[in-house]
Formats: structure tokens, C-alpha cells, sequence
């Protein structure tokens, strides 16, 4: 009788267990580029409490301005508030993970230096009353700023994000 030999029986099989090792690393591979890329992973998620405090600003900064044509003096302590909570929104989201563009335009709102909300009530403060019709016109682009910023917080879409890029990057 003649013995077979069976030498390539276990070269097949340790040719299997190469491809399947292979096929393992290159289906992870795969599976971590795609979960470093999902945009919806690098974005905040919703945040209650970001959402109502934007919107908290948003009606008692709508009503200070409101009163920007009556002596800023007058209207000191609400301004202190305001201020004071702006810093407190700012401080809470810096810190928050993936919260970059909310920040930014926090940022932007708080800067003095800027025409929006914290920009407004500087110039209020060096002028100590303003027309109405300045007012008017101010109150209408920081509303629709805190708009955009409220929708963003709400939605955490494409286009609430694009249009607050927009106002962040200065087009």
C-alpha cells in the first residue's frame, strides 16, 4: 500500500487563516475610517441646557435693547445680568467636547469689539442713549444671529451650520 501524504493540507489551511487575518485588518481598517469621518460624531450633540439658555439671552437681550433708547445708566443692572450670563453660557460651552462652532459664535456675541449683542452694549455705554431708528436695525441682526445659533442648537444640521459659519468666518 502506498501512504498519501498530506503535506498540502496544512499549507491550505494556514493560507486560509493568512487571508482571513488580512481580511480582518482590512475590514477594520475600513471600519475606523468610518467612524473618524462621521461628521455627526465630531458635532455636540443636542444640549438642553444650551438650547434653553441661548434662548433665555435671546428674549431678555430682545428686551434690553428694546430700552437702548433710555439712558444706559438707567438700565444698569439688567445689563449686569445680561452680561453675567453671557459669560456663564460662554464658560460652559468652551468646555464642551466637539462644541466648536457654538463657541465660536458665542464668542463673537461676547465680543465687545464686534457689532453684536456685547458690541451693542458697549456702544449703548459710550453713548448712553441711542435712536430708535439704530435700534431698530441692531436689535434685527443680533435677534437673527441668536436665531441662527438657537436653530443649530435645536437641528445640529448642514444648513443652520453653514449659515452660522457664515457668520463666524465674516461672509
Amino acid at each position: 500500500m502506498k501512504q498519501f501524504k498530506c503535506s498540502r493540507i496544512p499549507n491550505k489551511i494556514n493560507m486560509m487563516s493568512k487571508k482571513m487575518k488580512y481580511f480582518q485588518v482590512v475590514l477594520l481598517t475600513v471600519f475606523t475610517i468610518i467612524i473618524m469621518s462621521c461628521n455627526s460624531l465630531k458635532t455636540a450633540s443636542y444640549d438642553q441646557y444650551s438650547y434653553q439658555k441661548t434662548t433665555e439671552i435671546k428674549v431678555d437681550a430682545s428686551n434690553l435693547i428694546d430700552k437702548a433708547t433710555t439712558s444706559y445708566v438707567d438700565n444698569i443692572e439688567a445689563i449686569e445680568s445680561l452680561n453675567l450670563e453671557i459669560q456663564k453660557i460662554v464658560a460652559y460651552e468652551k468646555n464642551k467636547p466637539n462644541n466648536e462652532i457654538t463657541y465660536a459664535m458665542w464668542k463673537i456675541l461676547s465680543d465687545s469689539e464686534r457689532n453684536l449683542l456685547v458690541g451693542f452694549l458697549k456702544y449703548w455705554k459710550e453713548n448712553d442713549t441711542l435712536s430708535q431708528l439704530f435700534v431698530t436695525e441692531a436689535k434685527t441682526q443680533i435677534m437673527e444671529a441668536m436665531d441662527l445659533l438657537i436653530k443649530y442648537e435645536g437641528k445640529k444640521d448642514k444648513v443652520s451650520k453653514d449659515k452660522l459659519m457664515g457668520i463666524i468666518n465674516g461672509n
